[in-house]
């Protein structure tokens, strides 16, 4: 049985660096085009937000909890303030929501 979780951390470990380490070694002397690297630039983004957003609206059976959560999280985000006081200010929202409604 360990044979088999040691094969299979190995197996996870190659599927991950694999993706990782090919366009690295690939281009790393290539000079892409600006449009090419703006697009490259935001993948993280639109990444993290694809996997944000459902959650949002799945939170709760309320849909509008994670509507509030949501929106106090990209007004206090607008002002660039800090990741931590951008959670703890979605938190502290849907704390006041919570006991109100």
């Amino acid at each position: 049985m360990l044979s088999n979780i040691m094969m299979m951390i190995l197996g996870m470990a190659i599927v991950t660096y694999l993706p990782r380490m090919i366009p690295l070694v690939a281009l790393s002397g290539i000079d892409l085009p600006p449009f090419v690297q703006n697009v490259l630039r935001n993948v993280p983004f639109a990444t993290l937000g694809a996997l944000i957003l459902p959650g949002v609206f799945f939170i709760q059976e309320d849909i509008w909890f994670g509507a509030v959560g949501a929106a106090a999280a990209f007004a206090v985000a607008y002002f660039g303030v800090n990741v931590i006081i951008v959670v703890m200010s979605s938190i502290l929202t849907l704390i006041v929501y919570g006991l109100l409604f």
